[in-house]
Formats: structure tokens, sequence, C-alpha cells
């Protein structure tokens, strides 16, 4: 279920990335390492959190996923390791939350992206899913929200 679409505008936001490419049936084996190395990286720095983490989408490819794990920070990071600065410009976007299980995220798309181009806008080549409720908050994967964000051209 997907909450109404709204548009909006963003502010910028430092972030701390780990790039990642790999193909679409290893997400599930590259996410849970990348979150946990992302978090033990910004802790020792003493850097906080500002907000949940996300995906940044940079293209869109069904095959190969090219990403960065991501989470909003307080102030810039050093790179260390496979840990890199980054920065979510400032952007409009059109934001909906869906609401259900990760596997139910590409018809919550395809769904959105009908709204997007319904209501007369052109999407950015990006996206970002931002992960605001999930596994660890519930066993229940109805319970889920992923906030999904699409940068919006003119």
């Amino acid at each position: 279920m997907l909450d109404t679409p709204q548009i909006l505008e963003t502010t910028a936001q430092h972030t701390a990335i780990i790039p990642i490419v790999t193909p679409r049936e290893k997400i599930r084996e590259v996410m849970g390492p990348g979150i946990r190395e992302l978090m033990r990286t910004i802790a020792a720095q003493g850097v906080a959190p500002t907000g949940p983490w996300f995906t940044h989408h940079r293209k869109m490819d069904p095959d190969i996923f090219d990403f960065a794990i991501s989470i909003p920070v307080s102030k810039p990071v050093t790179a260390m390791g496979r840990v890199q600065p980054g920065e979510l410009p400032a952007r409009r976007v059109a934001r909906t939350i869906y609401h259900g299980p990760y596997e139910g995220l590409g018809e919550a798309w395809g769904e959105f992206m009908d709204w997007i181009e319904t209501h007369g806008h052109q999407p950015a080549a990006d996206l970002w899913e931002c992960y605001t409720y999930g596994p660890e908050s519930t066993d229940d994967e109805t319970a889920y929200r992923t906030e999904l964000n699409r940068p919006l051209l003119g």
C-alpha cells in the first residue's frame, strides 16, 4: 500500500556512503554487511546519524544494481575503507511511503512511477529508498515502512 504521493523540496544533507555495483540477485548478500560497516565506521569517527539509512540508486537497470548504501550524518565523514563522504543534494522530489515487505517494493515503485507520469512530472535518472521502519524494529514485515523518493526534472 502507498500513501498519497507529495511533491516537495528537500534540503542538502551530508551523508556517509558505500558505493555498490552488484547483480540484482546478490543484493541481500551485500546489503547487511554494508550497513554494518557503514554504522561501525561513522561510530568510530564519532559522527552521529541524523536519520534512517537509505539506498541511493544512481542508475536503473533491472539486472545490475548501481547504488550507494547511505546514511545522513551530522558532519562530513573521513574516507575509511569502503566508506566515503557524500551529499544528497537539495532537489524537488516526488515522495510516498510504501507499507509492507521489501519483496513488494518493485510493484510499489511501478505504482508510484505511474502516479508521477499521470500527474505530468518527469523523473530524473536516480532515486532513493529510505528504510524508516524495518527488520531492526519488528518481525512483522507488513509493518515495514519505506519512503520512496524520485527526484523530478524541471
